[in-house]
């Protein structure tokens, strides 16, 4: 278990974090959505922004049709949200939290 200076961390092994097998199917379809590095290097380029698919495509590095079938599987699975404005479509983290936990990714995993 990793210890942190968060109470609610520690005790968590006490707890059931999440309870119900559905809840539990649902964060996991989300987290697997973010896993790949694809996904979560568009994720960290949106940020709090919403920017457009071209925008994305420039800022990540790869095809538009490969950027538009990670965007559809993240939206798919409520994590992005879209609008269109003429020709343009423009992409957007939905929930904030999504930012949090990201921020979390980073604290565990990278730094």
């Amino acid at each position: 278990m990793i210890k942190t200076d968060t109470p609610d961390l520690n005790t968590a092994s006490s707890k059931k974090l999440i309870s119900s097998d559905e809840d539990i199917e649902r964060a996991a379809r989300a987290v697997k959505a973010m896993s790949h590095p694809l996904r979560l290097k568009i994720l960290c380029t949106l940020g709090e922004d919403e920017i457009s698919v071209q925008e994305i495509v420039e800022q990540v590095g790869t095809s538009q049709s490969n950027i538009s079938q990670h965007l559809a599987i993240l939206r798919d699975k409520g994590i992005l949200s879209s609008r269109k404005d003429a020709n343009r479509v423009y992409y957007h983290i939905d929930d904030p939290r999504t930012l949090r936990l990201i921020a979390l990714i980073r604290e565990v995993f990278v730094q």
